[in-house]
């Protein structure tokens, strides 16, 4: 836990530019740290959430033409009792899309 000095509400109470520099930093440095600090105490119980399925929820509507794509392919098929005809290319694309847009966001979180 954080403590905050004395002698910093001291000087903070000396001047208003003092005391709002002090806040300034209280809210940047300190008060995220606790939050987060706070956060990690209250998860620490439950079992830990892989963020990727949630970042894939979220990038799957920015990928709609390869879904369209796929979905199109698929509906193209539908007939076809050889079994040689296959909508992988169309799949994958769809997944390279969402996989990109989720490397984006994943790996700023990974430690």
């Amino acid at each position: 836990m954080y403590f905050v000095d004395v002698r910093l509400l001291d000087c903070a109470k000396e001047s208003s530019s003092r005391a709002a520099y002090f806040l300034q930093i209280f809210d940047i440095l300190l008060v995220p740290h606790l939050i987060h600090q706070l956060l990690q105490t209250i998860m620490a119980d439950e079992e830990p959430v892989d963020p990727k399925q949630y970042l894939e929820e979220t990038c799957k509507p920015k990928c709609v033409r390869p879904l369209r794509a796929y979905q199109a392919c698929v509906e193209r098929i539908k007939g076809d009792e050889t079994g040689h005809k296959h909508c992988t290319g169309q799949y994958f694309d769809y997944w390279k899309c969402v996989d990109d847009c989720v490397a984006l966001k994943l790996f700023v979180k990974l430690k």
